[in-house]
């Protein structure tokens, strides 16, 4: 444990922020999960609506700063393109 108060700050407010970024990348791969089983089930509109959802959860992780842009980016396009494939 540390023994200067700015050091003992630090680990306070590190582990507070590695629980905000946990809980906000949970909530990407939940709404990331439930694109792939719609789109495994062959259901485009519930696709549509969870693909719609993930977007929303990635940027709003990737203006955080949880996720880095070219990530998040990566993310949209490969979920938007499992959804397109549907018929």
């Amino acid at each position: 444990m540390a023994n200067i108060k700015s050091a003992k700050k630090r680990i306070l407010v590190n582990r507070t922020k590695a629980e905000r970024n946990k809980s906000i990348r949970s909530k990407v791969k939940t709404s990331i999960k439930k694109v792939e089983a719609a789109v495994a089930a062959g259901d485009k509109a519930a696709a549509q609506t969870a693909l719609k959802n993930a977007i929303v959860e990635v940027s709003k992780a990737c203006s955080k700063g949880v996720y880095h842009k070219n990530n998040a980016s990566r993310k949209i396009s490969r979920l938007t393109k499992m959804v397109n494939t549907l018929a």
